[in-house]
């Protein structure tokens, strides 16, 4: 029988402003995409993207042994990213609550590169097109609505499984990969801060 995960445990964006604020930061992971954290991350952040994470999370353990939060559009993915770390033996685990969506709301402070359409948006642009191109095409070709209708049905997968393979095809895009956060660089860089 399956089980529902337990909640991933949250801190608040207040919380963790706080906590900035008074030199008690935990590690911030950002596991949104390169194309994503480049317009707009917390000042302090590590860019380490979800899929990245979980094929290098025992690389990662090593140099994670404090608290750690973890980042990403509304909390999902940082969600998935602490179950992936947290089945790894590490501690000390949270997830903001929110994500960086609920971060900005609060006012906090980003830092801002060039602006790109979140994930979260581009489904909905390439979802919505092609449902709505199958429909205007299903008017002159018979059976062109069930593109329309499937993709329909991925979508409903998506929502009840908290996956999304069309977010995962789309982060492939050049357009969101940014430049690549590379493990060894990630690495690094969380040796080197204190």
């Amino acid at each position: 029988m399956s089980t529902t995960p337990a909640p991933a445990p949250t801190v608040t964006p207040a919380v963790l402003q706080r906590l900035v604020r008074d030199g008690r930061a935990p590690r911030l992971l950002d596991v949104r995409t390169p194309g994503e954290f480049r317009t707009a991350h917390i000042p302090g952040s590590y860019n380490v993207p979800l899929h990245t994470l979980r094929e290098h999370r025992d690389e990662l353990l090593a140099h994670l042994d404090e608290d750690v939060v973890l980042v990403c559009r509304s909390g999902a993915r940082a969600a998935e990213a602490e179950r992936a770390l947290a089945e790894a033996g590490l501690p000390n685990l949270r997830v903001l609550a929110g994500g960086i969506v609920a971060w900005e709301a609060v006012g906090a402070a980003v830092d801002r590169g060039p602006e790109r359409w979140d994930m979260e948006r581009q489904v909905r642009l390439v979802a919505g097109s092609a449902v709505l191109a199958t429909g205007l095409v299903g008017v002159f070709v018979p059976g062109a609505h069930l593109i329309g209708t499937a993709i329909g049905a991925g979508l409903t997968y998506a929502a009840l499984s908290n996956s999304c393979a069309m977010g995962v095809l789309l982060s492939r895009l050049p357009y969101n990969r940014g430049p690549r956060a590379d493990i060894r660089t990630v690495i690094t860089e969380l040796r080197s801060t204190p």
